[in-house]
């Protein structure tokens, strides 16, 4: 799978590995308009064989959205037309924040964090993702039916 972090600026890219298991940073592309990114992300697409892309929906901390996620809801829908993949949304909040604070506690140097921040944001949409659906597909443990009472 593949999970873009969009920015006006950068998009971040991260893919999870085939068994769906772990998320990797992997890119960060120059946001250079929508046909140009497309070309890139089909790339991408090609070479690591992905079957699912995710697309982080910024919402608003107060669960509202605003221009920038109707941007994104219609990036992912132009996105799948194009590319022929399901495209699914997920929301970000707060994924960048986080991969800085991630960053900082590696120790990584301000030019490296603000080469790698939305790649890393990117990781961490997707490993959120990975684990909600390997969550979900799980059966619910120690949920035995309970034993009819001895009668007595």
């Amino acid at each position: 799978m593949l999970a873009l972090d969009l920015g006006t600026r950068r998009i971040g890219a991260a893919l999870s590995d085939p068994t769906g298991t772990i998320a990797s940073a992997l890119d960060v592309l120059a946001a250079e308009g929508r046909a140009r990114t497309f070309a890139r992300v089909a790339q991408l697409v090609k070479t690591h064989d992905v079957v699912r892309i995710i697309v982080g929906l910024p919402i608003r901390l107060d669960g509202s959205e605003g221009a920038e996620a109707r941007t994104a809801r219609q990036f992912a829908a132009a996105l799948q037309q194009e590319i022929g993949l399901p495209v699914e949304l997920l929301d970000e909040r707060l994924s960048t924040a986080e991969a800085e604070r991630a960053m900082l506690e590696a120790d990584a140097s301000r030019a490296r964090r603000r080469e790698r921040r939305d790649a890393v944001a990117a990781a961490l949409l997707l490993q959120r993702y990975l684990d909600t659906r390997k969550t979900e597909a799980q059966p619910e443990t120690g949920s035995r039916k309970p034993r009819p009472e001895a009668e007595g």
